[in-house]
This record gives C-alpha cells, structure tokens and sequence, in this order.
C-alpha cells in the first residue's frame, strides 16, 4: 500500500525521528522466530476527502489521487521497514547476518562517499564481499516481485551455496507473513476527533514532543501548516537557527506574546495552536529583530548564548517596539540590553526558569511602552538577583562545557571587537564559528601551581582563530605575543589593542604573574559587565 502511495500522512505528523539502533531493533522483532510484537498502528480510512493535508511516507511515490488510509500513529515503525528494505538511507546500509537465522543480528553499516565520488565502505557495494563477511542486504527480503528479483541478482552476483539460499528464503516469507495490527477509525471520524486520538494515543518508541502536539492544534483550525510556517522563517530569518531549536523559541514567544507562560501545559491546551496563529506575524518579527540584537550585543550564536531564557524573552518584547520611532526604539534597546545581561550574569533564571520569565516579560513589556512604569520586574531587583563580584568571576568555569557564567565572560569579553591576536580579525557572526577556546596563559605553564579549575577559569579563556591557537602552544604570554607581532608584522601598540578588544590587560598578561592577571581582567570585566547590566551602550 506504501508503494501504490495508497498510505499517507497527514501533513502535521512530525518527520523522521528514528535512530539507527531502533531501525535494528524493529527488523530484528521481525526476523526472529517467534517474532515479537511492534506494537499497533492508528490509521484513519479516508472516504470521497481527506480530513487532512497529507503527504507520501519519506521515499515513498507521491500519490496521483486519494490515498486510502492516512496513518496517524506508526509512522516512525513504517519509514523504517519502508526504507530499510528498500535501501533508501543515504548514510547508512542495512545488513542481516547469515550466523543465526532463528535470532538473526541486523547490523548497519555507515555509509559516505570519498573525493573520487565513490560510496564506501566499497565492500558494502558488491555482494561476494559481503557474502564473504556472512552478511546480505536487508533490502533482498522485501516482499513481492522487486525483492525476489533483487534477492536473485545479489545471489548470483555473490555465489551463494544452497543452504544460504534456504536461510534468506525462510527469513523473506518470515518478513511477509509477519502481521502488523492495527486500529482503524471510520471516514464518519470528524477531524477534530482524529486529532485527540492522535494527540493522547501515542505509541510510538519516541514519544510527542510539545511542538508535534501544536502543529496537531494547528492544524485543526485549517490556518496552515506550522511546519511549512517554521520553514518559512528560517528562509526569512535564517539566523535564528544559530540560537538553538527554533521550535522551541517559536512556542515560547507565541506562549508569552498570549499572556502565558512557555510552559508544557500552556502549549498542551487545545486553543493554543490558533492563539499561536493569531500572533504568528509578531511572532516573527520578534525573532528577526532579536537577532540583530543579540548579534549588535555580541552573541552571535547558541554556543555563545548563556541561557537559553534570552532568545525568547528579547524576541517577544522587540515584536512590540515600534519600528518607525527612534526615541522609543532606543528607549526598548536599553530596556532589553539591561534585561539579558542581567538574566545572563544573574542566578535569576536558574531555576523555574519559565515561570520567572514570564513574570519578568509581563513589567518589561509595560516599562518599555512607559518609562516611567512604577513596578519593576523582580530581574532588575539588585538584592534579590545581585550581579557577581570581582571574586565570583574568578570562579566562572570554562565556555565550553556550558557554564552559563562563563559563556557570559567570554561574551563580554568580545563585545570590545574581539579583534583575532594574528590575523585582527574583528569577531562577527560569520568567523567566529572557526575560532577555539584558547587558554591565554598555556596550561602546561600553570597546571603544577593552580588548581584545574583556576587553571580552566572563564578569564583565562579567549575565542580566536584556530591558526592563532595552533602556533601559541606551551609558549608564555609574552613570547607568544612576540612571535605574533613577529608574524603579523605589528607593533606593541597593535598587540594591545587586540588584546584589550577581548578585555585582556596587556601589562598583567606579560609579566609572568598569573594571579595578577586574572584579577586584573576581572576588574575590567565587572566594570564592563555592571554598565551593560545598567543598559548602557559599550
């Protein structure tokens, strides 16, 4: 039915989810004797028209009429059968072992292709190679005429003797006998009966996420598909993909555009969908001009990005900042700069963070429209969420293991230019992918007298240039700072200043004294980070 497109999806159905074990997994429940269950399907028969928009099982043939049935819960377990037997992974192959056929191992192999354009492993190409290993495609055992004929070509190909032939025989009638069941709703099921059913009977080995169950929602007020909406903005916005799951921003600056809180239970609520559609055009007005913002501050991307609380929270309240007003604009800019350094330099969101969030989004966006707004949001309250001290800073652990007091360093540390210590490159949203942590004193000069965790201390940490990294090594600051004015062909007073544009202190960083170094950066960085914290412009 797959193959006469006669089985589709209906167009709110998430895609592909499956890993590779669980693909092992199902054939291996199949293929063994006795087979074990996969569990039920859900599908909804489909009379003179279809409930839903719906779309062919991934790799399947498109449909030139109406499909019979739309599958509602399964899809994961029939892509799977689906592709696997028709060797349709493009970065992986699915082998059977010929060892033992009353439990048979299903193994796959990964798949690429080299600069010659050739896919390898090139073993995996031809059948006496892999008969060789005692391996056959899972592909040989599809059912009906297409498999046999692929079966016979890959046994004459691989020469196999009779008993092999016995064996994949058994396991190809062993595939076609195996019964799936499944539950069938009539075509009298109204749509939004349908969409309960698919929403509370979930069945799958990955279970919902909360964006699956809104595209659902959505998708029963006949405004559209959120899928197709999410692409559009990615085509429209592209960088927001730079900032995490843009799914999850969308439900979260819809939830809090709606006057609730991005919680489970917020987007689990059947109006939510057509409240998210409602909003849909701030929505992504919010995220465009967010963006820029948090680019303009220097965070350029998730791996720079100290809680996740700041793409949401800033995106919803640019999407109600007038465009065409400059004193309002400039006044919305110091709201929402004060807003995410603080979130970023406090504990405020360290726990039930959405909930806090969303009580802070409610002033903010009242003291944007009026700066003269009497309450405050409890984030701006200096004794409740105070910023950290000059010690506290000394304790930020390194960037990439995500310590969010430690991105948030490294992210103030570049908004003075972040100019690379060879090339003097300034950073921006484009190289700064290419750069590495670098710590400024080498390890190998500081592990025997400091502990890991100063050693590995935020303010001894800066991102540039993997070619710059290379070539510091175990060397100390002042040498390598030589031989990259050397290099580079700069003066002293170059080398400061793309050292002061990551907030390092030159005169510390070159007198050998560690300790001194560190405090001395992170003075500067207080300084610095009380004034964004304020909401002034650096």
């Amino acid at each position: 039915m797959i193959r006469g497109a006669q089985v589709t999806l209906p167009r709110f159905q998430r895609f592909e989810a499956w890993r590779p074990n669980q693909i092992e997994g199902i054939l291996e429940n199949i293929l063994r004797t006795p087979s074990l269950p996969v569990g039920a399907l859900l599908v909804l028969e489909v009379g003179d028209k279809e409930l839903f928009h719906s779309r062919p099982i991934s790799g399947a043939p498109q449909p030139s009429g109406l499909p019979q049935l739309n599958l509602l819960d399964g899809q994961q377990r029939m892509t799977a059968l689906w592709k696997s037997l028709n060797d349709l992974y493009d970065d992986f192959t699915v082998f059977v072992s010929l060892e033992d056929e009353d439990t048979p191992d299903v193994q796959i192999v990964k798949r690429y292709y080299n600069k010659a354009g050739n896919r390898m492993p090139a073993w995996a190409n031809e059948p006496k190679a892999t008969y060789d290993r005692k391996l056959f495609p899972v592909s040989i055992l599809c059912p009906g005429t297409e498999g046999e004929q692929r079966m016979d070509a890959w046994a004459d190909q691989a020469d196999t003797d009779k008993a092999t032939d016995r064996t994949i025989n058994k396991l190809r009638h062993r595939l076609a006998g195996y019964m799936v069941p499944f539950l069938s709703l009539p075509v009298t099921t109204e749509q939004e009966t349908a969409l309960d059913v698919f929403i509370n009977m979930n069945t799958s080995a990955t279970p919902l996420k909360d964006f699956d169950i809104v595209v659902a929602q959505l998708e029963r007020t006949a405004r559209g598909s959120l899928h197709e909406m999410i692409d559009d903005l990615r085509e429209k916005v592209p960088a927001a993909t730079e900032y995490g799951r843009l799914e999850d921003t969308v439900l979260a600056v819809g939830a809090l555009l709606n006057g609730e809180p991005p919680l489970k239970r917020t987007y689990l609520d059947k109006s939510f969908g057509g409240k998210l559609a409602d909003v849909w055009d701030d929505v992504v007005l919010g995220i465009s001009r967010s963006v820029d913002f948090l680019r303009d501050e220097g965070i350029f991307n998730e791996k720079l990005l100290p809680t996740e609380v700041i793409t949401y929270l800033s995106a919803a309240l640019w999407s109600g900042v007038p465009e065409d007003g400059a004193d309002e604009e400039g006044w919305a800019r110091t709201v929402i700069r004060k807003a995410i350094w603080r979130a970023s330099f406090t504990d405020r969101y360290l726990k039930t963070a959405s909930t806090r969030a969303f009580a802070d989004f409610k002033r903010l966006k009242k003291l944007v429209a009026d700066p003269k707004a009497k309450k405050l949001p409890e984030l701006f309250d200096e004794e409740l969420n105070p910023l950290p001290d000059v010690s506290e800073l000394s304790r930020a652990g390194w960037p990439s293991r995500k310590d969010r007091l430690g991105r948030a360093v490294i992210v103030v540390s570049l908004s003075a230019g972040g100019y690379d210590f060879a090339d003097g490159a300034k950073a921006t949203a484009k190289n700064v992918k290419k750069r590495e942590y670098h710590h400024v004193y080498p390890k190998a000069l500081i592990s025997d007298d400091f502990s890991e965790q100063m050693v590995n201390s935020a303010l001894n940490c800066a991102l540039i240039s993997w070619k710059t990294n290379r070539k510091i090594g175990a060397k100390t600051p002042k040498d390598y700072l030589d031989e990259r004015a050397k290099d580079a062909k700069a003066t002293e007073d170059e080398v400061r200043h793309r050292l002061s544009s990551h907030l390092v202190p030159y005169d510390q960083l070159i007198s050998g004294n560690y300790t001194a170094f560190i405090d001395a950066r992170a003075t500067i960085l207080h300084e610095r980070i009380t004034k964004l914290a304020n909401g002034q412009a650096i």
